[in-house]
């Protein structure tokens, strides 16, 4: 298929008819995203929000598969997303808009699961929702509902300014990604394949083409209790853990001295470990016997889950080696969860070039081209689905997970006009009077 530049003359024409609609459906789109606030939907439990995104792709008039991923399977892949508690209850969603024939396809795919809001205490805006002008709060405001929006926005303008999309364009909403990306697994392995793919992850408009690895660990530290007036009978886990997390710490500065990605460089930190969980002893007064640590550590492209499960261990090992205490009785470490691999595209891919002019035609300025240090999505369909993958979304990340987690509706809407283009351009498209 020959290449469609965004400038050219069919897609500046619908461009025109999609910046129309847009702003006729702008408070219709912020009414969309605050029905999709409104409902809880943490990890687990996504049911009742894909009814809503399933109501919104039948009232666009379009055929929606709508199936639950089974443990059988996910079973070969479960290293990547993760054991799973219930896979009942759980619906992924593609509505597939078939072009008029000769175009390339486009899958669009965002993820409507959301971690837990927290403590209602540390909000100040309804965590189910709350408009205040152009500003959407709540939790998955911008991860990952704004994206959703937008994406079956730019679809519908294009539908009904009559713009005829030669190629097949996928709406996917998928299930599970905080916790590994269950959803998106069961959309590849249930045959869904498309000649690029957009995660409308929340990008702040950067086109990124990079994704870092992120892996879940677990280290059991073994103690011995006694009278904490007798501590120097006992050995505290606590302290003997301590030498462990200081040394991860350690690999975290060395790893950022000594190793490098052009895409990653300029990040104060680009392999963050991070222990955010810690559970030790059972008593005040008693040496803790025991101690439970929970963490996640990243990593660059190119770098496998593999490899930096084995460095892990060797640096925990290596740790207890030197302790007369944890040499007899070592530390255990686990991983658990979904552990998320890296990913990446070359930055001169096709699916690259027209998504970076579709950004310039639209925003008016160069795309920034980025990489991430979290794990998503894109992994999973780079890798197990072998298709060019990139994000790109409205919205800025940072706010994501946070109380008062918001998005702007302006953010909303330039993503969708952004993603009209491009499937105007990647796709082809015809937008004369009698298409």
């Amino acid at each position: 298929m020959t290449e469609i530049l965004p400038n050219s003359g069919d897609v500046r024409a619908a461009r025109e008819r999609v910046v129309n609609w847009l702003d006729a459906h702008r408070n219709e789109l912020a009414s969309q995203l605050m029905s999709f606030v409104a409902v809880p939907c943490v990890t687990g439990d996504e049911g009742a929000v894909q009814d809503a995104v399933a109501r919104v792709m039948r009232d666009s008039g379009w055929a929606v598969d709508r199936w639950e991923a089974t443990r059988e399977e996910i079973a070969p892949y479960v290293l990547h997303v993760g054991e799973q508690e219930r896979y009942a209850g759980r619906p992924n969603l593609v509505a597939k808009v078939l072009g008029s024939g000769g175009g390339r396809s486009l899958m669009l795919q965002g993820h409507v699961d959301t971690v837990s809001a927290g403590d209602p205490a540390t909000w100040t805006r309804n965590p189910l929702g709350e408009r205040a002008g152009d500003r959407i709060y709540g939790r998955g405001a911008v991860d990952m509902k704004g994206g959703i929006v937008s994406m079956l926005a730019a679809r519908r303008a294009l539908q009904e300014t009559g713009i005829d999309i030669l190629g097949d364009v996928l709406l996917a909403a998928t299930v599970g990604e905080e916790d590994g990306g269950l959803g998106a697994l069961s959309t590849i392995l249930r045959g869904y394949r498309a000649d690029g793919v957009i995660i409308t992850e929340p990008t702040n408009r950067a086109l990124v083409i990079a994704q870092g690895g992120s892996l879940v660990f677990r280290v059991t530290v073994p103690g011995k209790a006694a009278h904490g007036a007798a501590r120097n009978e006992g050995e505290s886990a606590l302290e003997h853990f301590v030498p462990i997390f200081q040394d991860l710490l350690a690999w975290e500065r060395e790893r950022n001295a000594t190793l490098s990605h052009p895409l990653y460089d300029h990040l104060e930190n680009k392999f963050p470990i991070s222990v955010g969980l810690v559970r030790a002893g059972n008593w005040a007064s008693t040496v803790p016997e025991s101690l439970v640590a929970e963490g996640r550590l990243g990593f660059l492209p190119g770098e496998s889950i593999e490899e930096m499960q084995r460095q892990t261990e060797a640096r925990v090992a290596a740790v207890a080696s030197r302790d007369p205490w944890l040499r007899e009785h070592p530390p255990l470490v686990e991983w658990f969860g979904g552990q998320f691999a890296s990913a990446e595209v070359v930055a001169d891919h096709p699916l690259v070039r027209t998504l970076a002019s579709a950004h310039e035609t639209t925003a008016g300025t160069p795309v920034t081209i980025s990489g991430v240090t979290y794990g998503a999505d894109m992994r999973l369909f780079t890798d197990i689905g072998d298709m060019p993958t990139v994000m790109y979304g409205g919205g800025d990340v940072r706010v994501a997970h946070a109380a008062d987690e918001y998005i702007d509706l302006d953010d909303v809407v330039s993503a969708a006009e952004t993603l009209a283009v491009a499937i105007c351009a990647w796709c082809g498209c015809d937008a004369s009077p009698s298409a």
